[in-house]
């Protein structure tokens, strides 16, 4: 595209904060960033080059509080929330993502959706075939990272060397009338075998893990890394977030209420009951019927079964779990790059229950989860307490599955 001097809007994703930065920032007014040089982000901006280029809070992932995000993104000069002085911005695309089933129905959107980080400097697409292509397409984004396409297992190695995060999204997808359960044995195969390249090439990354059933594909890759003895539980994650992005979009819908100021933290774990949406602790706070509670939380259950039966056997929920990855992607990132405030829902080692993994919400930082919150399972409603401890028992059958399967493998080994 050739560059002009029109103006363009860039928007970076971001995600939601929490404590007393999160309701200092989300009082504020939406801010936004101009910068006033012109051609200063033409090679990373993904859009035509602009003589100004505005980063607008409300058009994020999550959030107005995405204006802290964006400062540390980049490097800039000190300036207070909202000043609108014009700054040069450097960008620091620093980081090496490694997205492992990138050929797939949520590879190809999610790639395309990390592609646009400003803060990804390489970016290695990983499948057992159709990746070349996938790669191709890509590479002609003008965004700041390097694609390179591997296939096949020969080639697992070196798209892992020196990688900062890795995503797991492959694995077969869900089909009409299949469970979660259903999955498992294809699925649990493959995460087993890309964790054990994980292990050898890049032990020290954060691994995404979105192949389904998460309640045991996680279980698997703490048991593989742990043979390995690379396991480091802050660094490994189930991605959950697509459950707070549908919860937080179907509250905003029955209660009118603006998509950008809503907030669910969502529990337990990634599949049917052990998804508990904890409405009681949604932000802003607004009340429930108990029938509007049932049916929400009931949606937010079944919402991965709703979009496979509407699309009729032609795939399952693709492109809305695109989305939520590159969000957990992109707060991995922040986290990485040094942004103190970085808070995300996901599925990972845990002592909030009696089991050893459970959804919440946690806090990211430089080393991976710096802390849990356990905020949120406090003061629970009876609805919520009564499905807590139903949930649990599901959740422990899907964990010690997981375990079996990978002790089993070390056996056979």
């Amino acid at each position: 595209m050739a560059a002009t001097s029109a103006a363009a809007t860039l928007s970076f994703g971001a995600t939601a904060s929490h404590g007393s930065k999160m309701s200092s920032l989300s009082n504020s007014k939406p801010c936004a960033l101009r910068v006033n040089v012109k051609n200063s982000l033409t090679s990373f901006t993904g859009l035509k080059a602009a003589g100004s280029v505005r980063c607008d809070s409300e058009s994020s992932f999550l959030g107005r509080e995405s204006s802290a995000a964006l400062r540390v993104s980049f490097a800039l000069k000190p300036l207070k929330t909202c000043q609108k002085s014009p700054y040069h911005l450097q960008p620091q695309a620093s980081y090496k993502v490694a997205i492992l089933g990138a050929a797939g129905g949520i590879g190809q959107p999610l790639s395309l959706l990390v592609k646009m980080s400003p803060l990804v400097s390489s970016l290695h697409l990983y499948d057992i075939a159709n990746v070349k292509g996938v790669a191709a397409d890509l590479s002609h984004c003008n965004t700041p990272s390097q694609v390179t396409d591997f296939t096949g297992n020969a080639e697992l190695a070196n798209c892992l060397k020196g990688v900062n995060v890795v995503v797991i999204p492959a694995g077969v997808p869900r089909k009409p009338g299949m469970t979660r359960d259903d999955l498992f044995n294809i699925n649990a195969g493959i995460v087993k075998t890309l964790i054990e390249a994980v292990a050898d090439n890049c032990p020290d990354a954060f691994i995404h893990v979105i192949s389904n059933p998460v309640n045991s594909t996680v279980p698997i890759a703490a048991e593989i890394l742990k043979q390995k003895g690379v396991y480091d539980p802050k660094k490994l994650f189930g991605v959950s977030t697509l459950d707070v992005v549908r919860a937080n979009t179907f509250v905003a819908q029955k209660k009118n209420l603006k998509l950008i100021d809503v907030d669910v933290p969502v529990v337990g774990g990634h599949a049917g009951i052990t998804i508990l949406p904890l409405l009681s602790k949604a932000k802003p706070s607004v009340s429930f019927t108990d029938e509007e509670i049932q049916e929400l939380t009931v949606r937010i259950q079944n919402a991965g079964t709703e979009v496979v039966e509407a699309k009729a056997g032609a795939g399952s929920a693709t492109l809305s779990m695109a989305y939520a990855a590159a969000r957990f992607v992109e707060s991995s990132l922040r986290a990485l790059d040094g942004d103190g405030d970085v808070y995300e829902c996901a599925y990972v080692q845990s002592d909030l229950t009696e089991l050893p993994f459970f959804a919440s919400r946690i806090k990211l930082g430089r080393d991976g989860v710096e802390a849990l919150i356990p905020s949120d399972l406090q003061g629970l409603t009876e609805y919520e307490q009564k499905a807590l401890e139903a949930l649990k028992q599901e959740l422990k059958a899907s964990i010690e599955k997981g375990f079996a399967f990978a002790q089993k493998q070390a056996v056979a080994a």
